[in-house]
C-alpha cells in the first residue's frame, strides 16, 4: 500500500474523502499521517475516527517556520510518506518542506488557476462576476498557488447564491482530488509524472 500524508487546517472534508477512498480500496494507499496547524480543528476528530496518526502543532510554539517544518519532515520520513496532499492547509510551505518533498506535494484550490489565487478564491470569483468556476489541483512550489497544474474541472454558474456556489465547488473537489491522487500513484507520484487531466473546458450544469 502506498503511503499518503494529508495536511489540513480546518473542517477536513477533503481529508475525509481521501481517507474514505483508501478504506474502500478506491485508492491503493492509506493515509499514514495527518498534519494540522490548528489544535482543535475538526479535521483532528476526523483523523482519529479513521485511526490515522496525527501531528497537530501550534506554529507560535516554534521559533521559526524552519523549526516546525523540520519536525514535519521527520514525521513524514518516519511514516514512509510518498505523496503529500494539501487539503485546506492555510500555510505557505517553506524551504525545508519543499527541499525534502519537492515534486511530491500537491494542493487543491477552489478556482481555475492562475485566476483567483490565495484565500477566499470562491468569494473573489463570485464578486468579480465570473460565469465559469472550478477547481485546480497543482504541484506546490515556493509561489502562492503556483506550480504546474495537474488537473482542472470547471462548471458554469450564473446564479446569485454564494452558498450554493460553494456547495457546487466542494462537490467537485472531493472526487477530482481522489481521481487525481489515483492517477499520480499509478504514475509514480512524482513531479516528473505526465498526468495532466486538464478538463477546464468541460462545463458541468
Amino acid at each position: 500500500m502506498r503511503r499518503l500524508a494529508v495536511f489540513a487546517s480546518g473542517n477536513g472534508t477533503n481529508f475525509e474523502a481521501i481517507a474514505a477512498a483508501c478504506e474502500r480500496g478506491e485508492l491503493p494507499a492509506r493515509v499514514a499521517l495527518m498534519v494540522c496547524d490548528r489544535p482543535g480543528a475538526r479535521v483532528v476528530e476526523r483523523a482519529a475516527a479513521h485511526g490515522v496518526e496525527c501531528f497537530v502543532f501550534a506554529p507560535k510554539e516554534y521559533a521559526s517556520k524552519a523549526d516546525y517544518e523540520r519536525e514535519i519532515v521527520r514525521r513524514l520520513d518516519a511514516a514512509g510518506v510518498e505523496l503529500v496532499c494539501l487539503a485546506g492547509y492555510m500555510r505557505i510551505l517553506g524551504d525545508v518542506l519543499l527541499g525534502a518533498y519537492g515534486g511530491r506535494i500537491i494542493n487543491i484550490h477552489p478556482s481555475l488557476l492562475p485566476a483567483f489565487r490565495g484565500a477566499h478564491a470562491i468569494e473573489q470569483a463570485f464578486d468579480y462576476g465570473v460565469k465559469v468556476y472550478g477547481v485546480t489541483i497543482h504541484y506546490v512550489d515556493a509561489s502562492l498557488d503556483g506550480g504546474r497544474i495537474i488537473a482542472q474541472r470547471a462548471f458554469a454558474y450564473e446564479g446569485g447564491d454564494l452558498a450554493e456556489l460553494e456547495r457546487r465547488v466542494h462537490a467537485i473537489e472531493h472526487p477530482l482530488y481522489v481521481e487525481t491522487i489515483g492517477r499520480l500513484l499509478a504514475d509514480g507520484g512524482s513531479g516528473n509524472g505526465k498526468t495532466n487531466d486538464k478538463n477546464s473546458d468541460t462545463c458541468e450544469h
